[in-house]
């Protein structure tokens, strides 16, 4: 079922799906906000999220039923040798998933 979405709910629901997925703790969300959001094709968005001031995002996949694609992927120019770049004055959950994914890319 094709639900009819604003690009703020689009936005809203891979921010939603994003922190559940990684077990960000309910007060800590707030630092995730919505990049951008773009059609592709008729049926999907492609949603950039991040963490404000960071140049990481998360670039997940939203259709319009509402669903998001658990596919979703991790970007940073950040050099693998300094993970910790710029996590100092985050909350431990974020900073610790950031440097995670920032290994792992």
């Amino acid at each position: 079922m094709l639900l009819e979405l604003t690009i703020t709910e689009i936005g809203q629901r891979a921010i939603a799906f994003l922190v559940d997925d990684l077990e960000i703790p309910t007060d800590d969300r707030d630092w995730f906000s919505v990049l951008t959001v773009r059609p592709v094709g008729e049926t999907w968005h492609v949603v950039e999220v991040g963490v404000e001031g960071l140049p990481d995002k998360w670039v997940l996949q939203v259709y319009d039923t509402g669903e998001c694609d658990p596919s979703y992927t991790f970007s940073s120019p950040v050099n693998v040798t300094e993970t910790d770049t710029g996590l100092q004055d985050l909350p431990e959950a974020i900073a610790q998933i950031l440097a995670t994914e920032r290994i792992s890319r």
